[in-house]
């Protein structure tokens, strides 16, 4: 059984939701100020965090850099439609996704189990793959959610992680933004969707270069990205 964690200030939404998730099989958790969602995230052993970015005491964003300082866990924002500047913010500060409210319990079901999909692999879809993923200085090992440069760990959230795993599997092909968001976030990119831009940015910033000093992570134009293999 998954655990989540609710962070969120409306406490008739969260029971809303927290009594949906359960129906649906999750064991959950509400916390509905900041600074009690940042401790229990870093207490327990929760599959993912849903986090409201308006909050008293501290503001969802605050919260979100307090718990990616200590924590990789996944984090799924819930933001106010047009609200397009938090979000942005979120998904630096390490958010792996977001759904705009209002959004109905099924949806919100829907986006974590998407998430849980790719951070959880299936042990039979694991067992067909190839135990590891090589692409130039890059190591990869999907099972383990583990990735390496050059020998030195990468510290990366688990969205990126899926991300790279893409690129990894099309090293020296561009693979386009919705199959990106496709594969890696489980859903197929919104129009003026800046989320997969905004993970492959922080990307770039965490991996190597190759041989010309060049990012080993391409914008391919109108094509999408591009992992180099050398």
């Amino acid at each position: 059984m998954s655990k989540v964690l609710l962070i969120d200030d409306d406490v008739e939404l969260v029971a809303m939701f927290q009594e949906y998730l359960e129906r649906e099989g999750f064991e959950v958790k509400a916390a509905h100020d900041g600074v009690s969602g940042v401790q229990e995230a870093l207490g327990g052993t929760f599959a993912i965090a849903v986090l409201d970015v308006m909050m008293p005491r501290m503001n969802g964003l605050e919260t979100l850099r307090r718990i990616r300082a200590a924590s990789n866990m996944p984090i799924l924002m819930l933001t106010a439609r047009g609200d397009d500047t938090d979000r942005i913010v979120g998904l630096e500060l390490g958010a792996d996704d977001y759904v705009t409210k209002p959004c109905t319990p099924r949806e919100l079901t829907a986006r974590i189990r998407a998430i849980l999909r790719r951070t959880q692999p299936d042990p039979a879809a694991v067992s067909q793959g190839p135990a590891q993923l090589t692409a130039g200085q890059l190591t990869m090992w999907p099972e383990q959610r583990r990735a390496t440069w050059a020998g030195n760990t990468l510290e990366l959230t688990s969205t990126e992680f899926n991300l790279l795993e893409v690129l990894a599997r099309n090293a020296g092909k561009p693979v386009s933004k919705n199959t990106l968001s496709e594969q890696g976030l489980g859903r197929p990119m919104a129009r003026f969707d800046r989320n997969i831009d905004v993970h492959l940015s922080s990307l770039r910033h965490k991996l190597g270069t190759v041989a010309d000093g060049r990012s080993c992570l391409q914008t391919v134009y109108r094509l999408g990205y591009q992992l180099i293999k050398d």
